[in-house]
Formats: structure tokens, C-alpha cells, sequence
């Protein structure tokens, strides 16, 4: 079975971001979707480092490594945006001005439940960061990540065995294979991504789902 690229993932993540809005684009797959926002739309791109007004990366070449986001990538800033102090960013995310925070995952539980900072390994240092804050700061939070770990094993789970971000703040998650939605009643499917029968998505998914 064919699955979606990173980069279609964050295309399609992308075209569900309404107009106008202040969203946070976490490490790893989510920078990726400043590649894919409408311009007219205008929406106001957020890093946890402290910037307000990020835009796409830069082409190659063009590259100022003074202009970064929180995962050390180098960045572009829109007309009007601005960076600030690190404090002023974390009341962005503590205060309830973020309407969408978009984030990687290593596990996400049936009831919205969110790991996705530590895999349990023995010793490993504790290394949330801003993750937590931004899970239950922002107004929604969206999950941007692959659907299944390398080994094939499920990352979408009844509930989480790894350490957990953040309790039942997850509201979509976007795969490489579907749109899946949290609702009271579980994880409902709102759209199959690729040629996959409702019994093999099912299969590769550790959570009971609604078609």
C-alpha cells in the first residue's frame, strides 16, 4: 500500500486550518505545513522560541541561522511578524491565544490522551519542554504523525503505555494513511487518505474505530 509523504500529510493537515488563525507548529513533521498555507488566509504561525508571523522554510541557500524555530531549523518571517522574549512566548501558549497547536505523536489514546515526548527507555532525562504547556494551552490541539511505528506496531492505542504530554486534549489526527477524529463516542474516521479497506485500517489501528 502506497502512503502519503510527509510533505502531503502537512498539505493536507494544511487545508483544514481556518482562516486567520494563531497556530503553533510543533518539532518534526509540523513545520512542514508553513509550506502549505494560502497566504490570503492569513494565519499567524507560531514558535515556541518566540516568534509570531513565521513563514515557510527558506529555499536553500537562503538560509539565516539567526532566524530559527523551536526544533533549530532555519525559518522565514512574514511582513509584521515579530520574535520576542522566550516568557512572552509561553504566555502565548499558557494564556489561551493559540486557536490550534499542531504536533508530532508517539502515541494517541482513544480519549485524546497525547504521549509524545519520552519512549520509557531506561535513564532517559526528562524532556518534555514546552510540549505539556502547549497541549492544554492551546483551543485544539491536532496530531500530525505517521500511523503506525516502523515496526508496524499501532500508535493510535485504547490508551497510552508510553509517558503521557497531556490528558484528552487531542482532537484530530492526521496520519499517513487517514483523518481520524476524537469524539465522546471514540475515534471516528472522517477520511481515508489512501486505497485502504475499512478492515486493514482497522487492523493497523489499536483503537476500536467509527466509520
Amino acid at each position: 500500500m502506497e502512503k502519503l509523504t510527509r510533505e502531503q500529510m502537512a498539505e493536507r493537515l494544511a487545508k483544514d486550518i481556518p482562516p486567520g488563525s494563531y497556530v503553533n507548529l510543533g518539532i518534526g513533521i509540523p513545520v512542514l505545513v508553513a509550506n502549505y498555507l494560502n497566504p490570503e488566509d492569513e494565519v499567524l504561525l507560531h514558535s515556541e522560541n518566540g516568534i509570531l508571523g513565521m513563514g515557510p522554510t527558506p529555499p536553500k541557500g537562503e538560509e539565516d541561522f539567526e532566524l530559527i524555530n523551536a526544533g533549530k531549523q532555519p525559518v522565514t518571517l512574514l511582513t509584521g511578524g515579530s520574535f520576542f522574549h522566550h516568557v512572552d512566548s509561553f504566555a502565548i501558549m499558557r494564556g489561551g491565544h493559540l486557536d490550534l497547536c499542531i504536533m508530532g505523536g508517539m502515541q494517541v489514546a482513544a480519549n485524546g490522551d497525547l504521549a509524545n515526548w519520552s519512549l520509557g527507555r531506561p535513564g532517559e532525562p526528562p524532556a518534555v519542554g514546552g510540549a505539556m504547556d502547549l497541549a492544554v494551552g492551546a483551543k485544539k490541539v491536532y496530531i500530525l504523525m505517521e500511523h503506525n511505528s516502523k515496526d508496524g506496531s499501532p500508535k493510535i492505542l485504547e490508551k497510552c503505555t508510553l509517558p503521557v504530554t497531556g490528558l484528552g486534549v487531542v482532537s484530530r489526527i492526521y496520519t499517513d494513511i487517514a483523518v481520524l477524529e476524537i469524539t465522546p463516542e471514540g475515534v471516528k474516521v472522517i477520511e481515508k487518505l489512501v486505497d485502504i479497506s475499512d478492515e486493514d485500517l482497522q487492523a493497523r489501528t489499536g483503537a476500536k474505530l467509527i466509520f
